[in-house]
C-alpha cells in the first residue's frame, strides 16, 4: 500500500512543517506563523517560504497575514506521519531502546520507513502488545542485550527444528545408497 508521504515524495522538513501545524491547531485551534517558528526553531521567513511551497503541493492554504489551515490531504499527512512515528517509538522502546532516544530515532526514521516495511511493523508491535503476558521471546531479547548471551531455553534446537534436521538427515543417509 502506497501512503500519502511516498506519493507526493515529501521532504523530512515539509513533514515536520505540517505536524508542526497540525499540533498547533490540535491545541490552540489555529496556527500562527510566530508558534510555527518557535516550534521549529526557524526563523519567520523561513516559514513563509515553506508554507508557499506547501500551499503549492496542495498540503496546506496558506494566505499571507490571514494565517494557514491544513488541506484534506495535509491533514492526512499529518496523521501518517505521527502513526510512523507512534509505531517506532513502540517498537524502539519494547526492544529496550531508552525513550528519549526512541523519541529522536522514530523522528528520522519515520520519513523514510518504506509504507510496506511500516505496516508490518505495526501488526508486529500491536501483536506483540496484545499477546497475553509478555512474550519470552522478548524477555530472552533482554537478556542478551544485557548478557551478550542467550538464555538457556533457547540455546537448545526448537522441536520444530529439530523434526527438520531428522528429516534432513534421514533423506540425506537414503540418498548415500
Amino acid at each position: 500500500m502506497v501512503d500519502v508521504v511516498e506519493m507526493n515524495g515529501l521532504s523530512a522538513s515539509e513533514g515536520d512543517y505540517v505536524e508542526t501545524i497540525h499540533n498547533l491547531i490540535g491545541v490552540h485551534g489555529y496556527a500562527r506563523f510566530v508558534d510555527i517558528a518557535t516550534t521549529l526553531h526557524v526563523k519567520p521567513p523561513s516559514v513563509t517560504s515553506m508554507l508557499q511551497k506547501l500551499d503549492e503541493r496542495k498540503f496546506v492554504n496558506y494566505s499571507p497575514y490571514r494565517g494557514v489551515i491544513l488541506t484534506p490531504m495535509g491533514k492526512l499527512l499529518a496523521e501518517t506521519l505521527a502513526r510512523r512515528y507512534r509505531t517506532l517509538k513502540r517498537l524502539l522502546i519494547m526492544l529496550g531502546v531508552r525513550e528519549e532516544s526512541a523519541e529522536k530515532d522514530a523522528c528520522e526514521i519515520k520519513h523514510k520507513i518504506n509504507s510496506e516495511t511500516l505496516e508490518k511493523l505495526v501488526k508486529f508491535v500491536d501483536f506483540v502488545e496484545s499477546a497475553p503476558q509478555n512474550p519470552p521471546f522478548l524477555e530472552h531479547l533482554k537478556y542478551y542485550d544485557r548478557t551478550g548471551k542467550r538464555p538457556k531455553q533457547c540455546r537448545g534446537e526448537s522441536e520444530v527444528n529439530k523434526k527438520i534436521i531428522a528429516c534432513t538427515r534421514r533423506h540425506r543417509d537414503n540418498c548415500k545408497a
